[in-house]
């Protein structure tokens, strides 16, 4: 018997195995959204998407937060048919309505109301140990940062205005006891958190709840936004995605994704962009866009308004002609040469898209 499979026979976990035919490792499976920058957001990748693990939204209010862990959650029962999500709610900001905005049957969503940190962490992992690694089941949590704890909650009743020092420690414990069952059982679980700004003369955004996410996290966005305007009608948001935290994206990594009031998360946006910065397209003059042949470095016409850039036809030739895909994965993913500089891509139109 060799050393290697008396260690096997020996190990006290059953799941035990050699790591090039361990399941944590070889059955490890994304999927993909509608919305192509969303997916390299979350994996680097075009035709990446949505991870086993802990993935923490965080911005300020109104930073569509919800609507992204939504687009995430309908894409994941759209692949799997079988599949639930496991709806933690603490701002019950979410009608049923909004649920079905992004194709979700709510007869699959497990609405489960929450009050504090202490009923999240104990439900939630009774849940988990309930889960087999064959369910499809997605989490939501929504949201970390409205949670109080229970001595929060205690102090308040029985009339304390004692400051709280229990919260960090309870959110601490709960991701630290959660995540290993999210990779153990091929789970993605999304949850929903605010930020503030550190206190200095250069302050940063900061993801609440203490470090405990940070450790547990395998991807944290932190949101930015700027409208985006007709005339002086306010139509939507230009967004970027910060990667504050990932294992598959290098950190500080910069995604632009639009969204509109009438059409909510537009499917192409943020392309544009890193096109532009990569030379797959042209900006002959304001307002005005054209393909590149890359082969040749000649425009392609006809030139087209910024509305049209957001169509399909605009972009199936420079998917099927050009290399663009692998450049935005070389652009992203950890390990591999960085194309262009990361903020050259965040400008629209020659601005910054700020807090």
């Amino acid at each position: 018997m060799s050393i290697m499979n008396k260690l096997k026979k020996n190990s006290k976990v059953k799941s035990a195995e050699v790591m090039s035919k361990s399941k944590f490792f070889t059955e490890k499976d994304m999927v993909s959204t509608d919305v192509p920058m969303v997916n390299v957001a979350l994996s680097g990748s075009i035709d990446g998407g949505v991870t086993p693990g802990l993935t923490v939204l965080a911005g300020p209010s109104k930073h569509f937060k919800t609507s992204f862990a939504l687009l995430m959650a309908g894409a994941y029962l759209r692949e799997r048919k079988d599949a639930v999500i496991l709806f933690y709610d603490s701002e019950f900001g979410s009608p049923q309505s909004y649920f079905e905005q992004f194709g979700i049957d709510t007869s699959r969503v497990l609405h489960t109301p929450i009050t504090n940190v202490e009923e999240l962490k104990f439900d939630l992992i009774s849940q988990l140990e309930e889960i087999d690694r064959d369910d499809d089941v997605i989490i939501v949590i929504d949201s970390i940062g409205n949670l109080a704890s229970k001595k929060e909650l205690d102090d308040a009743l029985a009339e304390k205005g004692v400051a709280d020092m229990s919260r960090a420690k309870a959110l601490k414990g709960l991701f630290r006891m959660s995540t290993p069952y999210l990779a153990m059982k091929n789970i993605p679980m999304l949850a929903i958190n605010h930020t503030y700004k550190e206190i200095g003369l250069f302050p940063k955004d900061v993801v609440g709840g203490g470090t405990g996410i940070y450790y547990s996290a395998d991807t944290i966005w932190i949101i930015g936004r700027r409208q985006t305007k007709t005339g002086t009608e306010v139509t939507g948001y230009d967004f970027v995605v910060n990667i504050e935290k990932s294992r598959y994206l290098k950190e500080k990594s910069k995604i632009p994704i639009s969204v509109s009031w009438d059409g909510g998360v537009e499917k192409n946006s943020g392309l544009l962009d890193v096109a532009l910065a990569g030379g797959y397209v042209f900006k002959p003059s304001n307002g005005w866009y054209q393909r590149v042949d890359k082969s040749t470095g000649e425009l392609v016409d006809p030139k087209v308004r910024q509305k049209d850039t957001l169509t399909d036809e605009f972009w199936a030739p420079i998917w099927e002609f050009t290399d663009f895909a692998e450049f935005i994965r070389k652009q992203y993913q950890i390990g591999l040469p960085t194309q262009v500089d990361p903020d050259i891509i965040v400008q629209i139109d020659g601005e910054d898209i700020n807090d």
